[in-house]
């Protein structure tokens, strides 16, 4: 069943799919951040897909890295650290990972996001299991969730300054500190 998800979504997507990799059993389709939701409801809706298991998603920070991509012909290796990416690449990435129990297939979904244009749309209305992932990944990355039932922090403190998964996060940063009153009833 390798490769039959990319292969259903190149052909039902085209450009929408910006890149699809299958190495070492696992399958990557990268998606134009317009097209994540439509992609989402396909592997969910359609019988031949049924990703009714959603596993994770996540932010991936690729500040000081190459963009990696893994082919079964390039072995795994340490890639090359720039000194900056360029203006135009995109530093982060949504990543989700799906699984049909039915059909039992996977595949990992990234979107790339620009550093000034941290925004995807809520997947929560698909899978409710992405409710509490999105927000956690809106409080430590800074994605804002279009849609989202209720996006806040989950982690951290309303008065909270940044965003600490950043690799740029400044580990030294004092934050401000918060008194709360608590009563006894």
């Amino acid at each position: 069943m390798a490769g039959a998800v990319l292969e259903a979504l190149r052909a039902r997507f085209g450009g929408a799919i910006l890149e699809t990799t299958s190495a070492y059993g696992d399958d990557v389709a990268v998606v134009k951040r317009e097209s994540l939701h439509e992609v989402a409801a396909f592997l969910r809706d359609d019988p031949a897909m049924a990703m009714s298991y959603p596993c994770y998603c996540t932010c991936v920070d690729y500040l000081g890295m190459e963009l990696l991509t893994i082919s079964p012909t390039t072995p795994l290796a340490v890639p090359a650290i720039p000194s900056s990416l360029p203006e135009e690449a995109p530093r982060y990435a949504m990543v989700y990972e799906l699984r049909s129990i039915k059909h039992r297939h996977r595949i990992r979904i990234k979107v790339p996001l620009t550093e000034g244009d941290l925004k995807v749309q809520t997947l929560s209305d698909l899978w409710p299991a992405f409710n509490w992932l999105e927000r956690e990944t809106f409080d430590m990355y800074g994605v804002a969730f279009e849609g989202h039932p209720d996006l806040r922090r989950i982690f951290m403190y309303d008065e909270f300054i940044g965003h600490p998964l950043r690799k740029d996060y400044p580990k030294e940063r004092r934050q401000p500190l918060v008194r709360r009153e608590f009563s006894d009833e």
